[in-house]
This record gives C-alpha cells, structure tokens and sequence, in this order.
C-alpha cells in the first residue's frame, strides 16, 4: 500500500466528518440532545450543559464509509473478515454508547445504562468477536514486545480478548472528559496502529480502518476542540475504546496497546487509585478523578491539560512504534 492511498484515507474521512459536522450539530441541537452535566465534577463545566452531544455518530459514520470505499478501490472491492470484525466493534460499541447517551438527553437519567447493563452488552460484543476469530482458527499467542518471544495462551486467549475489549471501551470512556481531550489522544493512538499495521503485516485492511479513524478524528476535533461545539459521547467513546483494542488484537500488538494507549491507562488507574485510597483511608489521592480533572482543580487551564496530554500521547504512541518496529 503506497504513501497517496494512506493520505487520501485519512483526507476522505476527515473531510466526511468536517462537511457532515455542519448539518448534524444543528440536528442535534434541535433534538435538543444537549449534555447534561455532573453537579460532582468541575464547576467550570457548568457552562457546557446543553453542549450537543453523541457526536460519535459522525465517527462511526466516516470510518465505515472511508473503509469501504478505499477497499472498493483499492483492494479490488473484496472485505475480508478483518474489516467485518472492526465495523462489528465499532459499531456494535457505538450503538450501546448511543443507547446510553440517548438515555441520558432523552429520558433525563444523567448516568444513563446502569453498570449492569453496560457490562453485559461490552461482554456479548467481546464474546461475539473472539468467536469469530476462533472460528477462523485466528492464532492464540501473545508476543513480547521487541522480541521474537511467543506466549501460547489457547483458550485463556478468549479471556485475553474480553478483557481487553471491555478494558479499552471503559478506558477510553474514561478519558472522555475535557474539549478535544479524547479525540487527539485517541488519533495519535490510532496513527500508531495505523503505522504499525502498515509497516509490519499484509493485512491493507486494518491500515485504511486506523488512518481512516486518524482522520475522522481530526475532522472531528475541528468541532470538539475548545471551546466545543459538539461532544462525541459515550457514542463516541465506547466505539474509539473497543476498535482501539480490535486493532490491537488483529495484529497481534496486544502487549503494544498498554504501552500506545499509556494515557488511557493511567486515568484508569487514577480512579481505581483514589476508589480504593477512599475506600481504604477516607482519604483522596488526586483532587478529582480521573487525573485530567485533577489538573484542572489545580488551576490549570482547559487547553493546557488537553495539549499536555496530548504531549504525553505522542510519547507513548512514540515508544510504542520504536519498540516494535526498530527494537524488533
């Protein structure tokens, strides 16, 4: 796959994404879809409450339609089971994101789906996908980064795989709480892939899917940067969280992923610290969590957290690449 066929994925969807957002926003704010916003989290937030929002939508939208058309055209129109496998997650997570922001904007239950549900519909996706992959007798090892060392898992593989599907959607959702936060880590994590995918296997398809979500992405953050004029939501969140681990596991970077997606992983481990410091002590380790908000309540700006970890992104997808592809 040349260099013209990886940039024009990434031009068409973030193009499909700019010229869609116009015409949606409006639609959105006219369904009077607005975000509600948690009287527990930052005050300064306040001000967002009405904010548009399952603005995934436009996500979900660019990537399927992007991938498509650039296999139509440049893979002889042929989709294997791979590109099926990632729009399967990415949607499939996009609708249960959906159900819960609808909830939320609609029937004015702020934390939409309870746990229990979201759960048990993170959990049927993820079985689903490991299923078709056991059917295409899809390989069970994990490999250690940088090295030829290979880990035979068999049926812990499905584990594996669960995990990491229900693990990266909650991650990413995590993550999901500043303007453009969420959207410019989560291009760069996928660029990361995308330049793996390209680098490493044949498989043309997973490369178009991950630059193709490059450039969704950045065509959103022209409308989600702040200040914003439209969320992505849970809609958003639980689709980028769940093909993020796809990717991982279809090219056989699971162990790469925690390293690419570091700042996913360390918000996570940021509301898992301060649960259980308050739990434990009746005291709390960060201001607020997750870390981002932390920041804030220490008086830094908006922007800054957001182009700081964007910083801290770069770095982790960085080493990510360098591990595997010039260590290896």
């Amino acid at each position: 796959m040349n260099m013209y066929v990886l940039i024009m994925t990434i031009a068409i969807a973030f193009l499909i994404t700019v010229l869609l957002s116009p015409i949606f926003i409006p639609f959105l704010r006219r369904l009077k879809f607005g975000q509600s916003i948690r009287e527990e989290g930052p005050q300064s937030h306040i001000k967002k409450t009405g904010t548009p929002t399952m603005g995934g939508i436009m996500i979900v939208v660019s990537v399927v339609a992007t991938s498509i058309i650039m296999i139509n055209k440049y893979n002889g129109g042929s989709i294997g089971y791979e590109m099926w496998l990632l729009i399967f997650v990415l949607v499939g997570y996009g609708l249960l994101g959906f159900l819960d922001d609808f909830i939320k904007v609609a029937m004015k239950r702020n934390l939409g789906l309870t746990s229990k549900q979201k759960m048990a519909g993170q959990l049927v996706i993820a079985f689903i996908f490991y299923f078709i992959l056991h059917y295409n007798d899809y390989a069970t090892y994990i490999q250690i980064p940088g090295t030829s060392i290979q880990w035979e898992l068999g049926w812990g593989y499905a584990l594996l795989t669960v995990v990491m599907l229900v693990g990266a959607s909650n991650a990413v959702n995590l993550t999901d709480g500043l303007d453009g936060l969420l959207a410019g880590t989560a291009a760069i994590a996928f660029g990361a892939f995308g330049i793996l995918a390209w680098y490493g296997f044949p498989q043309n398809e997973i490369t178009i899917f991950s630059l193709a979500m490059v450039g969704a992405l950045l065509g959103f953050l022209v409308f989600n940067a702040h200040p914003a004029k439209v969320f992505m939501g849970d809609t958003g969140s639980l689709a980028l969280g769940g093909s993020l681990a796809a990717i991982a596991i279809l090219t056989k970077l699971e162990i790469i992923l925690i390293i690419i997606g570091g700042v996913f992983v360390i918000e996570t481990l940021s509301v898992i610290i301060q649960v259980i410091s308050f739990k434990t002590t009746g005291k709390r380790i960060f201001k607020m969590s997750p870390l981002h908000h932390h920041y804030e309540l220490l008086g830094w700006s908006e922007w800054r957290v957001v182009t700081t970890f964007w910083l801290i992104g770069l770095i982790f997808a960085a080493l990510g690449v360098y591990i595997e592809v010039w260590i290896a």
